[in-house]
């Protein structure tokens, strides 16, 4: 029969105490959890969200970080959870629940693909830097052979004001030390210096060119870390969930523990309290509440952090057994992230403190965001540890191990979604495509390891993941509250859940409903307002670049107007009538197992089986044979 048809071609995907034998399932909580752990906790929690907190108050940012967390991640975060578990589809095949919408699935898609192709680059340069710890002297941590004249590890008086026989004269600072005289203090002027982790980074490892315009060659030792990183992502998924599963218990929960080492170092250092302070502590400012960038900033870390609208969260959470709680699933998972962050945040500003006390400046000197904080601030103040190689190790370990799980779940995405296309394909050739999909990523990825390569990997973040995300993020809320129906919507997650109370669905309902989606909205607004074009530190993109960078979110979200356009053209009757059935769920929409539909999904008929046997469909809706 059927079902003893499907068990027949199950693949390595799936095993026999699975309850989906032709999709598979994960092999335990414990593996889906720790996946959707690694894919919401990454680089961003590290190098992005410490420095808001600095940048927005200290420790008040965390009170509209916790309530956007609460209104705009979590009803997102629990609304993709539960729409992957309830159909069993990834990202664009889910969306039989609304075909006219299809395209924000297709959206999703391509931008988890370009953000893939730039990610496992970051990856690449966490083990160059790796490697490059593997020596008795850390080759950024003093001024060597590829240093310039400006490069320094202290901070160099230009000039200042002193007092001579009498009187206050300003003189350059070499005339003041060859008179035996003493700058007045508050009165000096530095040179412009670099550490030599910023040199190192820009000269030695990037060996950076001067713009976009000059493309440069391709740095062989990028290319080579890119290849294993890219090989490391190959092995791990090669059986999909069943062998990804298991390698996120190493990679989702290691870096906790070199966090706790980094912090219970950085807090016996001198100065790290005074990089806690700045952090989260007596520095705190709670009238920056009333600065809407702050509240921008906390709704956009929120979003960003916890990776909805990825489509990952819809892939991962499809590979679930149809009755787990996702509900709570989608509590532990946010809590977890936004712990983390917080958590991260005490390790790096402890340790920074400490730089900023032993290179004698304040510490907004030495606090940065994104690359310069991983690859340039964070590195100088290890290097000034004894031990410092063990340090540097530690660091760039758990940066690689961030990394990695958050790219095994968005290459996750890619396959899952090849998978509900092409299934039978996918059951005989799941590692050969996978290893395909792998080995054409990383030719794509070649342009981001030449000597420009860091402004593509800029370019690519700036426009990419940006408002891509966001828009699918508004079209996917609305087309699932607003026209699929919040409350039927809410009465297949009860089919999953179990039946809740009115009080229960209260706070999801005015979510869903009115707050989360007015939130995104205006974050969208708001970015396109602030719109300034790419830079990387100084240095400005050329025209084309910047046109390059629209060309791509163009390609990004063209898909969804092509979609419903493709949709309506394909579907029958008037005009309106095409618009409004593409508008209702598709026939084959529901469980995607016959023993979960109930009666509500009793109509739904498999799409294979419905081939095989030449179901009619009459008005939209597939009718089973008596």
């Amino acid at each position: 029969d059927y079902l003893s048809s499907l068990s027949n071609e199950k693949d390595a995907h799936a095993s026999d105490s699975d309850e989906n034998l032709e999709r598979g399932n994960w092999s335990s909580k414990g593996d889906y959890l720790l996946s959707m752990v690694g894919y919401a906790v990454g680089l961003g929690n590290v190098w992005r969200f410490p420095y808001l907190t600095y940048q927005n108050g200290g420790g008040a940012f965390l009170i509209p970080y916790t309530l956007m967390l609460a209104l705009a991640g979590l009803p997102l975060f629990f609304m993709e959870c539960s729409l992957g578990q309830f159909a069993s589809l990834g990202p664009i095949s889910v969306w039989r629940i609304l075909p006219l919408f299809q395209g924000v699935g297709i959206t999703m898609v391509i931008i988890s693909t370009f953000v893939a192709i730039y990610y496992n680059v970051i990856i690449a340069y966490a083990l160059y830097y790796l490697f490059a710890s593997f020596q008795r002297v850390l080759p950024w941590s003093d001024c060597f052979s590829w240093a310039d004249e400006f490069c320094s590890k202290t901070r160099l008086v230009s000039d200042c004001n002193a007092t001579l026989d009498g009187e206050i004269i300003h003189a350059n600072y070499s005339f003041i030390t060859s008179n035996n005289l003493t700058c007045i203090n508050g009165t000096m002027n530095y040179k412009t210096v670099q550490f030599p982790s910023e040199q190192y980074w820009n000269k030695v490892a990037l060996q950076r060119s001067s713009g976009l315009d000059e493309t440069g060659n391709i740095v062989w030792y990028l290319a080579l870390c890119l290849l294993l990183s890219w090989m490391i992502v190959g092995a791990a998924l090669f059986k999909g969930i069943k062998s990804s599963g298991k390698v996120v218990y190493f990679t989702a929960l290691f870096p906790y523990v070199i966090l706790l080492i980094l912090l219970v170092r950085g807090a016996t250092l001198e100065g790290a309290l005074d990089g806690i302070e700045y952090y989260i502590g007596r520095q705190s400012n709670i009238t920056k509440l009333m600065e809407a960038e702050v509240w921008k900033d906390a709704a956009t870390q929120i979003f960003y952090s916890l990776s909805v609208a990825w489509g990952g969260l819809v892939a991962l959470s499809s590979y679930n057994k149809f009755h787990n709680n996702c509900y709570s699933d989608a509590i532990l998972v946010c809590v977890t992230n936004c712990v983390t962050s917080v958590f991260a945040g005490f390790a790096i500003f402890s340790i920074l403190g400490h730089m900023a006390f032993v290179s004698e400046r304040p510490v907004s000197e030495v606090v940065d965001s994104g690359f310069d904080l991983a690859f340039v601030a964070y590195p100088e103040a290890l290097s000034r540890l004894p031990v410092s190689p063990l340090w540097s190790f530690l660091f760039f370990f758990m940066l690689l191990l961030l990394g990695l799980d958050s790219q095994f779940a968005t290459i996750e995405t890619l396959t899952t979604t090849i998978q509900d296309i092409y299934p039978k394909v996918m059951k005989k050739l799941r590692i050969p495509i996978t290893l395909g999909v792998c080995i054409l990523l990383f030719f794509l990825g070649l342009i981001c390891v030449t000597q420009a390569g860091i402004y593509w990997v800029n370019l690519i973040d700036h426009f990419c993941a940006g408002w891509g995300i966001l828009i699918a993020a508004v079209l996917e809320i609305i087309g699932i509250i607003y026209i699929y129906g919040g409350n039927r919507f809410i009465e297949d997650i009860e089919m999953m859940i179990g039946k809740k109370s009115r009080l229960f669905w209260l706070w999801w309902r005015m979510c869903w409903f009115f707050i989360t989606p007015v939130l995104l909205m205006a974050i969208l607004v708001w970015s396109l307002v602030t719109f300034s074009p790419p830079t990387y530190g100084s240095v400005l993109y050329p025209a084309w670049g910047t046109a390059v960078g629209w060309c791509m979110i163009i390609f990004c979200v063209i898909w969804i107007p092509i979609a419903a356009i493709l949709k309506i053209v394909k579907a029958e009757g008037n005009l309106c009538q095409r618009i409004v059935s593409c508008c209702r769920p598709a026939a084959n929409w529901g469980p995607y197992l016959e023993c979960n539909r109930g009666e509500r999904y009793s109509h739904v008929v498999d799409s294979k089986k419905e081939k095989e046997h030449e179901i009619p469909t009459v008005s939209g809706f597939v009718y089973t044979q008596q």
